[in-house]
């Protein structure tokens, strides 16, 4: 969410990333999102196809062991938490800078909502939690961490209420990174990305919830899946050359949340892409490159996939 998406994300990733991402990842002892359903039978295959480049990530989709009936998986239900203590630091994607929200207030903005499933399934979030795309979570550039939403879809009224647990997403134009259940409960699995509303919901307010059920084994939905590589190690900040650079981050966590997330979604950028530290700063890098114009190549092959152009960094 560090966290769906570029995060939730680029995220997943959808902290500060958180998304991401991973963005956005390394392992991590699981938090339980909310509104997870686990030991449910596996479904029949899914009936809609998947459009090509659709979904948040090209060829993403539902699971082995994915639950039988997702309409039944419950709403998040919103209570009071206090906020993540890094999550809501300030950070920088892509050559913007996002400055989280570091208290609760209304909110309500209308763009769209797209998803990330399975390539994050089990992953670090920005919140330090696993991401699970069968819970109720999603991945915002700016609200709280956590914090919780009601999703609108407008095309046929739909609604769901999501627990913010990652940053993200980092495509141009995109709002909101939701969960591979919650996309599915607002009918837009098909379409990868769509039109939504969200708006914050506090505890006690908004229409009455179903009580998420009681996980007896809360890292039974991550049993089967592959511990993730560990990640690379920084480079030291005596490093020169040409670099791209995606994100800068005060907190370690968040830069490899939304490194782990890059790198799902840039599965070319291989061990080029690391991360530079630097004092307390912490920059995801792809690099070095023996000129600026092979520098400039891999910005616009990044700018084409994700609709933003990085950076280039000297040193």
């Amino acid at each position: 969410m560090v966290a769906a998406s570029l995060f939730a994300l680029l995220l997943a990733a959808c902290g500060a990333v958180p998304r991401q991402p991973s963005p956005e990842r390394v392992a991590v002892p699981p938090a339980r999102p909310e509104g997870s359903i686990l030991g449910v039978p596996a479904p029949a295959k899914p009936a809609y196809v998947l459009k090509k480049g659709g979904g948040y990530y090209q060829d993403d989709g539902p699971g082995e062991n994915a639950p039988a009936n997702l309409d039944d998986i419950p709403d998040a239900v919103p209570r009071a938490e206090p906020l993540h203590r890094f999550a809501n630091n300030p950070y920088s994607v892509l050559g913007r800078d996002y400055v989280p929200l570091r208290d609760r207030q209304p909110y309500k903005e209308r763009g769209i909502g797209s998803w990330y499933g399975r390539k994050f399934h089990g992953q670090k979030t920005s919140s330090g939690e696993r991401y699970d795309m069968y819970g109720m979570t999603a991945a915002h550039p700016t609200l709280p961490i956590p914090s919780y939403v009601r999703v609108t879809n407008p095309a046929n009224g739909r609604s769901v209420v999501v627990r913010v647990n990652d940053r993200g997403p980092f495509h141009a134009g995109r709002i909101i990174d939701l969960s591979y259940t919650a996309a599915w409960k607002l009918g837009y699995i098909g379409n990868g990305s769509s039109l939504v509303e969200v708006e914050t919901v506090e505890p006690g307010t908004g229409t009455a919830l179903a009580m998420a059920p009681v996980d007896e084994d809360p890292i039974a939905r991550f049993a089967n899946l592959p511990e993730p590589a560990p990640p690379p190690a920084p480079l030291p900040a005596e490093t020169r050359g040409t670099f791209v650079q995606l994100g800068a981050f005060g907190n370690p966590d968040n830069a490899e949340a939304f490194r782990a997330h890059v790198a799902r979604e840039l599965d070319w950028a291989g061990d080029t892409l690391r991360t530079q530290v630097a004092g307390s700063l912490h920059r995801v890098q792809l690099g070095p490159f023996a000129s600026r114009s092979e520098a400039d190549g891999v910005a616009e092959k990044i700018r084409a996939a994700l609709g933003v152009k990085p950076a280039i960094v000297v040193r």
